[in-house]
Order: C-alpha cells, then structure tokens, then sequence
C-alpha cells in the first residue's frame, strides 16, 4: 500500500486569528492576508513565504509525493499560490491535488477536521485503499515527523507523540492541547481533551513529561472512515473533531496506533502574536 501522501486540512474559517487581529501590530500587507484569506497563507519572512510553503517543503523533503489539499470553496488563493509554486520549481517532485470542505446546508462554518478529511477521502476514492498521513494546515510540522509516521510497520495507523516542554509554547496554551496516553512499547490508550487537574496530576504519574498530540496521524483509509462518518458533534465547538473519530476507532481496534516520541519545536499560527514570533 502507497504510504508517500498528506492530507492537509485547510478548510477552516481562522476565525480565532481574524478575531486577534484588532490592533495588531502587522504590516499593512500581512494584515490584509490574515483578515482576508487562510492562515496558512499569511506572508511570515522577509521574502513573503507563508506557512503552507514550509509545510510543503518539509512534506517533499520527507519523501511525500502526493499533496491533498482540503480548503473551502473559496480557494483561489490556494490555487494561485500552488501554480505560482510549480511556475518557480519550488515544489518540483510534489503533485499538489485539492479537495473541497463545503459547509452543510444551515451552517455558516464548516463542520470540523473529521468533516474535511471525510469530504476528502469521498472525493479522492483511492485513499480509501492507501495509507496515508494527515496534519492540520497551521503547524509547521518537521521533516523527521512525516518521516516516521511514513515507515511501513505495524500497527500501521500512528501519531507522533510531542514532549510539551520542547514545542516552544507557553505552558498555559500547552495545557490546552491533547494528551497522548500510551504504553511502554508507545501504543495509544487514550486521548485527553483539556485535562482537568485530577488528570492532569494521574498523567504525570504515568509519564516522566507531557505528550501532547499536535493533530499528525498516518492512517489507512478503510479503518477511519467509518469513524468520520459516524464522529459526533463536540458539545462545545459543535464541530466534528478529528482526534474524536481517532479515538473511537482506538476503543473499537486497541493494539491499533502507534505513538512515535518526538521533541521539536513547533511554530503555529493560532493567534495574530504568532505571526511576528514564528521563527523566534
């Protein structure tokens, strides 16, 4: 089975950067982007180079061939900018294709990182047969991690597991991520959204540090997609969350991911203070 191919979920609305941005500090050109487009679109270095063009560099230079791209509708930008790539060379080995999260009738927003990788394997059919990896569209993931997660092995679904403290994040914005619970030989038992005190305190108990899921899996198609189909809505977001359908497929198949340990930093764009500070 081919395991050289990445989703990577672009649909989303920013809304959390776009309410951020009332006094920002930022150039009248980078605030125009981040008001008006996708995050991973914002121009980040002196030469203009967004997110999204890292990203797909550290994917080329891992070995992925094949680049799913899931944004919304509106995605001339995306296009535009993945043509401007290939113009230059700057992508050459890459073929990038592009899948549509079109929001449900009733809803302003889309329905959540479960949602896009669903409407990605329904319109890309031969993922529904092949392994591959799928990573958020705001994180600058490093080389070595879409290496890992690429290796053949067994089980074959994986994340990689991140030391906390090795992120380059405040240790309040830590606390609000997923943490990977696992076994000595580092298959996942659990995944636990915003832990509370008293499960904050039994995990360090368990762990020498905080492994914290930064949303990069290697799955096989046919095993997940049931599980985005049947991911119910978060109570509070009121969106389908990837890690959910993860987790229900964990409790259905255990013995069936993987964790890889993994200590880097990794840059985000969460919020307009995250522009300015990404390769600090």
């Amino acid at each position: 089975m081919k395991n050289d191919s990445l989703v990577i979920m672009a649909g989303g609305a920013s809304s959390r950067m776009k309410r951020s941005l009332s006094g920002a500090d930022l150039e009248d050109k980078v605030l125009s982007v981040a008001k008006n487009l996708h995050k991973s679109l914002i121009p980040l270095d002196d030469e203009g180079r967004p997110l999204l063009y890292f990203l797909l560099k550290n994917a080329l230079n891992s070995g992925i061939r094949t680049v799913y791209l899931v944004t919304s509708k509106d995605n001339e930008a995306f296009h535009n900018f993945v043509s401007q790539l290939q113009q230059k060379k700057a992508i050459n080995g890459l073929e990038v294709k592009f899948a549509i999260q079109h929001v449900p009738a009733g809803r302003e927003k889309p329905l959540g990182t479960a949602d896009a990788l669903q409407q990605c394997l329904e319109q890309h059919k031969n993922l529904l047969k092949e392994k591959f990896s799928v990573c958020n569209g705001d994180n600058l993931y490093g080389v070595d991690a879409f290496k890992m997660l690429s290796e053949e092995r067994a089980p074959s679904n994986a994340l990689v597991a991140y030391d906390g403290l090795a992120l380059g994040h405040p240790e309040e914005k830590i606390a609000k991520f997923a943490l990977l619970d696992f076994t000595k030989d580092h298959i996942l038992t659990d995944i636990i959204e915003k832990p509370n005190s008293q499960e904050l305190n039994g995990y360090k108990k368990r762990h020498d540090r905080l492994w914290v899921s930064m949303n990069i899996f290697n799955l096989e198609g046919e095993i997940i997609y049931p599980f985005l189909v049947d991911c119910p809505l978060d109570p509070i977001r009121n969106e389908k969350e990837l890690p959910m359908a993860i987790k229900m497929m964990m409790e259905r198949f255990p013995q069936s991911i993987l964790c890889f340990p993994c200590s880097e930093r990794i840059p985000d764009l969460t919020s307009a203070t995250d522009i300015s500070s990404f390769f600090k």
